[in-house]
């Protein structure tokens, strides 16, 4: 396949936090950017920064040379790609579409054969490092599906992302996506736990994390989350309710492959509890909130 490299046109589908910032930066690398979403006040910014706007999916795809779109679920991605007016209407054969949202493994695999039958490529490319990654264009890309597009495609990628994987078939990047999400709650969950029980024993808990910085439990969540748990700053960030989305993925994961998976179904019923404790639209972590409270303590 012939490499998409700027200027060819570039569509993007979907300007929420995640999708405005990766479509800024792909007009930054110099694609001819068409912009589309349900808000077009979301999209405005794009669009008086030069960026031509599309009504509907199928527009988007109409003369694009790559299709990227990052929406909240699986069934946004069907209703996208398939919909009356999906990106398959207006895809040509030879078309690249980049799927940056995080859903079910096994649905993307089956989204990528429907749109192979009209000879678009379909990739799966969910997507890690938050909001400021996505500004920064230092994202890591988990990208599953043909080689051949992933080849092609790879200038559209290097513009939104740092780490960049190509890590098998269709669906590959939504389970590594899976295990990133279940790593973090794992994670999260168990720093809430040590914090509170530090508190608990009379410890500083700042202190008490400032001490475990120091040694093998250093880690992303420990600098990052743990900090907030301790700040209490709850603004989003990532909402608990998205990361209660992508656990149940994990869990549906971890059961269609036939694993032994305590710590997974854990975080499922704790990403439960936090959102059904009515912190769905705090950062995911105030799971040290939930933890706080129910061993007892007061803030």
């Amino acid at each position: 396949m012939t490499p998409i490299t700027p200027p060819a046109p570039v569509s993007f589908i979907g300007m929420g936090v995640m999708g405005a910032a990766m479509a800024a930066n792909i007009r930054k690398a110099g694609f001819a950017l068409t912009v589309s979403s349900r808000s077009k006040a979301k999209a405005e910014p794009l669009l008086a920064a030069g960026a031509e706007w599309a009504p509907s999916a199928q527009d988007a795809a109409d003369g694009a040379a790559c299709v990227c779109l990052c929406v909240p679920d699986t069934p946004d991605v069907e209703a996208v790609l398939f919909g009356d007016e999906g990106v398959v209407h207006g895809a040509a054969p030879g078309t690249v579409v980049i799927d940056f949202s995080t859903i079910a493994a096994s649905a993307s695999a089956d989204f990528a054969r429907r749109m192979a039958e009209r000879g678009v490529i379909l990739l799966d490319s969910p997507v890690s490092g938050g909001p400021q990654g996505a500004i920064d264009g230092t994202l890591t890309c988990m990208v599953g599906g043909a080689d051949a597009g992933f080849s092609a495609a790879r200038q559209v990628l290097d513009a939104v992302g740092k780490t960049i994987t190509l890590l098998g078939p269709a669906g590959s990047g939504q389970i590594c996506k899976s295990a990133n999400q279940l790593i973090i709650v794992a994670a999260m969950q168990a720093a809430a736990e040590a914090l509170t029980m530090g508190r608990k024993a009379g410890l500083d808990p700042a202190r008490m994390r400032q001490a475990l910085l120091g040694g093998s439990a250093r880690s992303f969540v420990l600098e990052n989350h743990a900090k907030r748990m301790l700040d209490r700053a709850f603004k989003p960030g990532f909402r608990a309710e998205l990361m209660r989305k992508d656990i149940r993925l994990a869990l549906g994961a971890v059961r269609d492959n036939a694993v032994f998976a305590p710590s997974t179904a854990l975080a499922a019923q704790m990403m439960e509890a936090l959102v059904n404790s009515g912190r769905g639209g705090d950062d995911c972590a105030s799971l040290g909130a939930l933890v706080a409270e129910l061993s007892g303590l007061k803030d």
